[in-house]
């Protein structure tokens, strides 16, 4: 079950950025390709246990999943790959190669501001 030392590793940087920020987080956005897929129930339970008693206790965590796309051989097109219509949509053929997958990313974070009580949003710098 990967889904736990993701939500481990993405609940630390959270923490980090909250503890430079002064700041509670509200809300994070993950994404992620097919063949780094999270299974988004396990996901988010793991990451609410993780998040017990720490300042990101509560937040809303959100998933996006990133369809896997696939270049004809023939036709030269791209297109978001269907597992149950493997097939280019332009030809038909079924001659294709996988474009590279969407990384599993913490897109942004967004934070209460302790001021005013809205949110500000802070994307995460690369890892």
């Amino acid at each position: 079950m990967h889904e736990t030392a993701v939500a481990e590793s993405i609940l630390q940087t959270i923490c980090d950025y909250a503890a430079k920020m002064n700041a509670r987080p509200v809300r994070a956005v993950v994404s992620c390709g097919q063949f780094n897929a999270l299974n988004d129930e396990v996901m988010r339970f793991a990451f609410e246990a993780a998040a017990e008693s720490t300042v990101a206790q509560g937040m809303d965590l959100q998933i996006r999943h990133i369809p896997l796309r696939a270049a004809c051989k023939a036709c030269r097109i791209s297109f978001e790959f269907d597992i149950y219509d493997p097939v280019c949509p332009s030809c038909k053929s079924m001659e294709f190669e996988f474009e590279p997958d969407a990384p599993l990313l913490l897109e942004d974070i967004e934070f209460e501001d302790p001021n005013e009580g809205i949110a500000e949003s802070k994307d995460p710098e690369p890892q």
